[in-house]
């Protein structure tokens, strides 16, 4: 069965956002021949100019049916024009299944398709999102959504993550499996995963917290209470609080338990070590405590990680 992926792109698009996914798709085509054709399209066609200068061909937007349909993310404002014709385009659009993928989904909620729907976007766009948008369910933290036939991502390389998903919808695990192997990621992150924990590794927008993030990470089998990473800090309590959630965008209860997952899933992935000892080096404390975790982090208990990286 050839499902036709429409990719959209406008002035300003992202670059990372259709190469991330179309690679994707292709590399899922060389295995299941027959199984996706790619089409890129914008408003007018031709030379399409992405933020970074480099510029992509795209044909025309065109009524039809499509299988898939993905809009790119991007500096969207650049072009009004295009935004219009685009969300236009959209609403009329036939198609099995919609998706964006990072400020893409302004388009869809634009269009009015998110609304009443779970949804994401990249991080750094969701207060704006909230604003504009409030009839959608946004979901700031997660990776991707899918409500129904339309699917959302995070910024950039959630495209990929995003891609291996529909992938798996339409060919099974095994075949994104396999595309994942081939683009050297993880099979797929999942989509409850949070897009936050680069900014906690980061040390938040500003890098304010980059020192405290890095004593965190050497201290992680230790009790790390919030008054202990206030007294760290230098700050009381209550305005470390609010001021590490605001910088972050996670609080220091759910970034002591990002960075002991990030710890104790490197571990699992990479050695043959018992997950007694991994959760207790990791501060889980026990087998039991760190497969909670992971089912809420990544969808999947430690040992389906171990598994999945050693296949």
């Amino acid at each position: 069965m050839l499902r036709e992926i429409a990719v959209v792109i406008h002035p300003g698009f992202q670059l990372l956002d259709v190469a991330g996914p179309t690679t994707a798709f292709e590399i899922a085509e060389r295995f299941r021949p027959g199984s996706y054709e790619l089409t890129l399209i914008a408003p007018g066609g031709g030379q399409v100019e992405s933020s970074s200068g480099l510029e992509l061909s795209a044909e025309p937007l065109r009524d039809g049916q499509f299988d898939t349909i993905i809009v790119s993310g991007g500096e969207i404002d650049r072009s009004i024009a295009a935004l219009d014709e685009i969300v236009a385009w959209l609403k009329r659009a036939k198609t099995r299944r919609m998706a964006s993928v990072c400020s893409g989904a302004f388009f869809l909620a634009e269009a009015g398709l998110l609304d009443g729907r779970s949804a994401t976007t990249h991080w750094d766009s969701t207060d704006h999102f909230a604003r504009r948008y409030p009839m959608v369910k946004l979901n700031a933290e997660r990776i991707f959504i899918r409500d129904g036939d339309v699917w959302t991502s995070a910024g950039i390389s959630a495209g990929i993550d995003l891609a291996l998903a529909l992938i798996e919808a339409d060919l099974g695990p095994e075949a994104a499996r396999r595309t994942a192997q081939q683009i050297v990621v993880h099979q797929r992150r999942p989509g409850g995963q949070s897009q936050f924990s680069a900014l906690v590794e980061l040390g938040g927008r500003t890098g304010r917290f980059v020192e405290l993030i890095e004593w965190m990470r050497a201290h992680l089998a230790e009790p790390l209470t919030i008054e202990r990473l206030a007294d760290h800090a230098a700050m009381s309590p209550r305005n470390f609080a609010r001021t590490f959630t605001a910088e972050t965008g996670s609080t220091p209860a759910k970034a002591v338990e990002r960075l002991r997952l990030e710890t104790a899933r490197m571990a699992i992935e990479t050695s043959h070590a018992p997950l007694e000892g991994i959760a207790e080096a990791a501060g889980f404390g026990d087998p039991g405590r760190m497969r909670r975790a992971f089912l809420r982090g990544f969808g999947q208990p430690p040992q389906a990680l171990r598994r999945a990286a050693r296949a």
